[in-house]
């Protein structure tokens, strides 16, 4: 069968090849003893969570993570059964019970969370798979330590109950991605602290857990049982003052590109797109983008964005709007249809997700997270071969 062309008016291309071959190269960092979730929240970053999950078990990650607990349950709705996955931003009234029966295993930070869970296990008839999260620094979700005890304590007792099994013990860094920052070693001191007094109480987790993907990279005394790797995951630094991907032996999985939709001939004192924030400075000629902050493209990068066009690295001229933006050609013979190349691993002299990331003053995540859903997914690589050069 032929493939279908990719589209031309724009597509994010997902390189799958580059993502397991990230997944090995985060695996080899740590130790045999120690597992790898791959973190798909978010729908994998913008990438596709159903196939960058796919991809990631096949490289050999054992669980995959989610923010919500309807992100885990369209996994298992869409037929991954096998691998554990573990969902960890609850609210009230969240579909504990289907949580129950899809076999997921879930954060729980407070009383209000475990009552939840242990009723909707008494309703199930069920055991519920839960993992209590401890705030040890970061001052997000968890459980502050001066409400631990109690937590444990009632975990414990629900546990004995046969409604729930205490499957994890975890925690959240909030500067590892800043080698050096007091509150790392704080936040291990303290983790570990916690742990102890839950495994002295009777705990006995399947999994404890704190390393995101700048701990995995750079702080093997934080892996314990399970790294959680996300953004590297997908090729990108997560720590760009560290180390760049390529520092890290990672790829970036996305490209984003699309087709110039119109060339035209310009005077000089020409305004361009809304507010005439950009004027020619002379004769010259321009080239629409069809891609726009509907898109996700970042307004704030108006004027500054980098493309790769006809070979040469352009710059957004004037306002990103809803739907397209443009670049000024400096009159280069460029062709409607041409590829304009808005990020990629940047091997091809095409910008980053990091060079826009710059650009809209924000972090290389948003830029990639945000790539709207009337972007196609082109999937490149689906094959899982291990020798395979990520990108071939």
């Amino acid at each position: 069968m032929t493939e279908t062309p990719p589209p031309r008016r724009a597509r994010a291309e997902i390189d799958l090849g580059a993502l397991r071959a990230n997944v090995r190269t985060l695996r080899a960092r740590v130790s045999p003893h120690t597992q790898v979730m791959a973190v798909v929240k978010a729908d994998a970053y913008g990438h596709g969570a159903l196939r960058c999950a796919r991809a990631a078990l096949d490289a050999g990650a054992t669980w995959l993570g989610t923010a919500t607990p309807h992100e885990a349950l369209a996994l298992r709705a869409a037929g991954i059964t096998g691998p554990r996955i573990m969902c960890w931003l609850w609210t009230p009234g969240d579909p504990w019970a289907e949580g129950i029966e899809a076999d997921l295993d879930m954060s729980v930070s407070d009383m209000w969370a475990l009552e939840e869970v242990v009723e909707a296990a008494r309703v199930t008839g069920r055991t519920a798979r839960i993992q209590l999260k401890a705030d040890t620094g970061l001052g997000r979700n968890g459980c502050q330590p001066a409400d631990w005890p109690q937590l444990v304590d009632r975990a414990l007792k629900a546990e004995s109950d046969g409604l729930v099994k205490v499957t994890g013990l975890w925690s959240h860094f909030a500067c590892a991605d800043e080698p050096g920052h007091p509150s790392i070693g704080a936040q291990l001191d303290l983790f570990r602290m916690l742990l102890e007094h839950a495994e002295k109480a009777g705990a006995e987790p399947e999994v404890r857990h704190l390393a995101n993907s700048p701990a995995t990279l750079t702080l093997p005394e934080t892996h314990f049982d399970l790294v959680r790797p996300g953004i590297a995951m997908y090729g990108v630094s997560p720590s760009p003052e560290i180390g760049s991907s390529a520092d890290f032996g990672l790829r970036p999985v996305m490209s984003l590109k699309a087709g110039i939709a119109l060339v035209k001939q310009v005077p000089a004192g020409h305004g361009v797109s809304y507010g005439h924030h950009y004027v020619t400075e002379r004769e010259t000629r321009l080239g629409l983008v069809p891609l726009g902050y509907a898109d996700g493209i970042p307004r704030h990068a108006s004027g500054r964005g980098p493309v790769l066009v006809g070979g040469r690295l352009r710059t957004v001229a004037g306002r990103v709007a809803m739907d397209q933006f443009v670049v000024d050609l400096d009159g280069d013979a460029v062709l409607p249809g041409a590829e304009a190349v808005l990020f990629g691993p940047g091997d091809r002299g095409e910008p980053t997700a990091e060079d826009w990331a710059v650009a809209a003053d924000t972090i290389a995540y948003e830029i990639v997270t945000r790539i709207g859903a009337r972007v196609p997914r082109v999937y490149l690589n689906e094959r899982d071969d291990a020798e395979a050069v990520p990108g071939e």
